[in-house]
């Protein structure tokens, strides 16, 4: 990407979409394109055509979605899923008729199935069946990879699809409803604090194992895949499986390679924000899928490895917090 180019950053008040902002900016780039809700509805298809017609972004990060935890997931799933194929299909289609030169489609590794190997690869999509409390967001997430592999056989178009690890940083949604495990503990662990409560109620029986990403380590990927030479990011952009025989989606994981149990994390959030009383696990709540590890040699052959250590980034993110107005 050359330093003038104009870069469309959907979603950019987002967890991801805000890093991304942030990593663009501290490389030099200075035609970023950002628009709020209230500017521009991205499930209004006329809306984000027009917007389209009159900007024609060079490049697209497609960072905007309705994302949520397990909670959020059962309580909406019509808008899960309705929300995200739309936001997806109107950008995707959008960027196609106006000639953007890449696009970069941001999903989740929860479009693996519940029970797929570890860690999980990407030829591992659409192998079986996936995990039930998230599945109507899993579906529209698969839906936007095999848009953009479509696009790219179809119309020649280079579409690529990341799939990110479990997310935390600055920026996080820390609404107790809707939110991911990192903020969600994070909050509750301050409350009790501040409380002075004798314990703290984790969902599930923190068994299950969990990978973890610093919102600055995955815009750095997606900012380093999106810049790559063409040689090499072509690579990435999959195969006609009716031509070669293979299955090669036009997908590469991002993820820190290792992951810890639900109670190893909610024990270290516990001792950065510094609290002191005991942790009870409810085992009726749901865990959710048991293992999600990425395979991230795909992104660690061309060059990319997170930086970030899991106790320091929860002592980042927890700074973060505490200057939110929650």
């Amino acid at each position: 990407m050359h330093k003038n180019a104009k870069i469309y950053i959907a979603g950019h008040r987002g967890l991801v979409g805000s890093a991304i902002v942030r990593n663009l900016q501290e490389k030099g780039y200075t035609n970023l394109l950002m628009r709020t809700h209230t500017e521009l509805d991205l499930t209004d298809q006329k809306a984000t055509d027009a917007f389209f017609a009159e900007e024609k972004p060079d490049y697209v990060f497609l960072a905007a979605a309705k994302v949520g935890g397990i909670l959020a997931n059962n309580l909406y799933p019509a808008e899960f899923i309705r929300d995200n194929l739309v936001i997806q299909a109107n950008i995707i289609h959008a960027a196609y008729k106006n000639n953007a030169t890449r696009l970069l489609f941001l999903g989740s590794s929860c479009i693996y199935p519940k029970l797929a190997p570890q860690p999980m690869k990407e030829e591992y999509l659409l192998t079986g069946p996936l995990e039930p409390t998230n599945r109507p967001y899993a579906l529209a997430k698969i839906a936007g990879i095999e848009m953009c592999w479509s696009y790219n056989r179809q119309y020649g178009t280079k579409y690529l699809a990341v799939m990110p690890t479990n997310l935390y940083g600055p920026g996080d949604n820390y609404d107790l409803n809707n939110s991911h495990v990192i903020p969600a503990l994070i909050r509750k662990f301050h409350e009790a604090k501040q409380a002075n409560a004798k314990e703290v109620v984790v969902w599930g029986t923190g068994i299950p194992k969990r990978e973890f990403l610093y919102s600055d380590d995955m815009a750095d990927a997606c900012v380093f895949l999106m810049s790559l030479p063409d040689e090499k990011y072509d690579s990435l952009l999959g195969s006609d499986e009716s031509k070669t025989g293979r299955f090669e989606p036009p997908l590469v994981n991002i993820g820190v390679g290792e992951d810890v149990t639900i109670r190893e994390l909610a024990e270290l959030v516990g001792q950065v924000v510094g609290f002191k009383g005991d942790l009870i696990f409810d085992a009726s709540k749901p865990d959710g899928t048991p293992r999600k590890l990425m395979d991230v040699s795909r992104l660690s052959r061309i060059g990319f490895q997170a930086k970030m250590p899991l106790s320091d980034g929860i002592k980042h993110a927890y700074t973060a917090f505490l200057k939110t107005d929650v």
